[in-house]
This record gives C-alpha cells, sequence and structure tokens, in this order.
C-alpha cells in the first residue's frame, strides 16, 4: 500500500516496539526521527535494490532512446509502423553522455552499464566521491547547472528530502539539450510533473523514462497522451530474484538486530 505510512501516531501506539525492518531501500514513509528518540532502530534493505534497479534505469534508457515503446504501440495499431521508413527514429547511446545525479551504489551501478556501452559518465553528489572510484568509471564531477547543460542522458538517483524536491522543474529542463532524456527510477518528488509534461508536449526535450511517481499510485494522465515518455509501475524491484533477495534481508535485519549482528540501520 504506496499510502501507507509508518509515521508518529502508529509508533506510539507500538508500546513494545524496538524495530521497523523496512522492506525496501527507501524510507521517506517512516518517521525514522522520532523513531530513534523512542529508541527504536529502523532498517531497510539496500543491497538486495541495487542490481535490479540499476537494470530498469538502463531498460528505460534504452526503450526511450529506441522509441520502443512508441513502436510498441504503433504496431498493435490497425494502421501499424511504415516499414523502412526513417518513421519517428531514436537516437544512439554509443559516444553520448550520461549525467548521473546522485553518484551512490546505485548510480554507481548505471554508471558500469553505461560505461560498457560506450557511454561517457558525468556526475553530481552533494559530496565528490574518491578519485578512486571516479577513475574506475572514467566519470568526471560537475556542478548540476553543467550535467544538465552538457548530459544527453539524465539519470536521477537521488534519496527524496527537502532539498531534492522538485529538482527537476522548469528552469531546470531549460538548461537541457533538446535531444536530452530523463530517467527517474527514484524518487517522484524530485520532478515537477507539470513542467515535464509541459517539455515532452513541447517537445522541448527528446522523452522521459519514469518508474516513480508523486502521488503513487496515482499516474497524471496527461503523461498517457504523450509517445516520447515510457512509464513503468514503481517496478525497480520486480524480479523474481529481488523479492527474494530483499525478503532475506528484511529477514538478516531482524536476526541482526535482536542477536547483536551487522544490520542495516538508518537511524
Amino acid at each position: 500500500n504506496f499510502s501507507f505510512s509508518t509515521d508518529k501516531e502508529i509508533i506510539e501506539k507500538g508500546r513494545k516496539l524496538k524495530l521497523i525492518a523496512n522492506y525496501g531501500v527507501g524510507y521517506n514513509n517512516i518517521d525514522v526521527d522520532f523513531a530513534a528518540e523512542r529508541g527504536i532502530a529502523v532498517t531497510n534493505t539496500p543491497q538486495s535494490v541495487l542490481e535490479p534497479t540499476a537494470e530498469l534505469t538502463f531498460a528505460l534508457m534504452s526503450a526511450v532512446a529506441r522509441q520502443i515503446g512508441y513502436y510498441n504501440n504503433k504496431l498493435r495499431t490497425p494502421e501499424g509502423v511504415g516499414w523502412g521508413i526513417y518513421d519517428n527514429p531514436g537516437v544512439s547511446m554509443y559516444g553520448k553522455t550520461l549525467g548521473i545525479l546522485g553518484f551512490g551504489r546505485i548510480g554507481q551501478a548505471i554508471a558500469r552499464r553505461a560505461a560498457a556501452s560506450g557511454m561517457n559518465i558525468i556526475y553530481h553528489n552533494r559530496n565528490r566521491i574518491s578519485e578512486d572510484i571516479e577513475k574506475e568509471y572514467s566519470a568526471k564531477y560537475v556542478t548540476f547547472d553543467e550535467l544538465l547543460s552538457e548530459a544527453d542522458f539524465i539519470s536521477l538517483n537521488t534519496p527524496a528530502t527537502k532539498e531534492t524536491y522538485h529538482m527537476i522543474n522548469e528552469e531546470a529542463i531549460s538548461k537541457m539539450k533538446p535531444q536530452a532524456i530523463l530517467i527517474n527510477a527514484s524518487r517522484g518528488s524530485t520532478v515537477d510533473e507539470q513542467a515535464l509534461i509541459n517539455a515532452l508536449r513541447e517537445k522541448r526535450i527528446f522523452g522521459a523514462g519514469l518508474d516513480v511517481y508523486e502521488n503513487e499510485p496515482k499516474i497524471n494522465p496527461e503523461f498517457f497522451k504523450l509517445d516520447n515518455v515510457v512509464l513503468t509501475p514503481h517496478a525497480g524491484t520486480q524480479t523474481m530474484e529481488a523479492r527474494d533477495d530483499m525478503q532475506r534481508e528484511v529477514a538478516h535485519n531482524i536476526l541482526g538486530f535482536f542477536n547483536g549482528g551487522e544490520i542495516s540501520r538508518v537511524n
């Protein structure tokens, strides 16, 4: 249930509560600070979501760039597509620049895939990462504005915070290349959806791939009218293997907490 929150009211009712073991990496649905005040630990499952989220991000990049959603939909209509005709061409990924906003573990997993595909990597992060990691991915640190203006593909990999709320807004979009592709598989609140819809409708950027939304599980119906956006239903970890791994990681955190072992604690 996307609307469920482990808020102060819920936590207060757990008089014997010692641990909130979150099933997922994001924990903005939990009042972590209040839990800490009550001496309650909060854990998440960062390891399990790492590779599948990076996979989906790269899949969205490919789908938007190569017009997979558009062609799939057109082939299912009576008129179909013009075979062999230069109809609504996509763009190549090889040799292009990927800008990664948030170069944590998921961002680095995306960079690994992009580098293997012959893409150039630039990134912006709250703090610059070590030179060793930069060298590993041939990644160049840039400012936020430089990333917006230089990247052909932009991947958002930031948490939901006050600082990241609507960081992709009308002003940010205006700095992007006309052929830019925006991918968001992190948190819906980072994008001003109406500003993005306007830009897509007016063809001010090439396209977008979205797995997360501002008001999940509701999706702004204006997106459904656009053929230059690919949509998935917060499916970053929707693989059989990932779900099994997440369950094991939750169990590991619970057992580790009560047995004094290592846990993925966020507070």
